[in-house]
């Protein structure tokens, strides 16, 4: 018997060049497809509650400035350069 809860099995329609590509990447990184897409869903998701607290917080101190909005994506670059010492391997911050 099964531990835990069962995973939920769906069924989708994709264009054959999406699955063809989907595929590949599932292969190149050595996982299964449904873990490629449940990685891909994980990360699309982790977006949208990002931007929503972003909303949040603007709502209730106002937007960003330019500079602010400059040196998030300076220090978002220099964390995702795998070049530099101590930076990140994967995608997630």
């Amino acid at each position: 018997m099964p531990r835990g809860a069962p995973s939920p099995k769906i069924s989708i329609s994709i264009a054959p060049s999406v699955h063809t590509r989907l595929v590949e990447a599932a292969e190149a990184e050595g996982v299964t497809v449904s873990a490629w897409i449940t990685r891909a869903a994980e990360d699309r998701l982790a977006i949208i509650d990002g931007l929503a607290l972003v909303a949040q917080w603007e709502a209730q101190h106002g937007a960003f400035t330019v500079d602010e909005l400059a040196r998030a994506d300076e220090r978002v670059r220099a964390d995702l350069d795998p070049n530099r010492h101590g930076g990140r391997d994967d995608r997630r911050l």
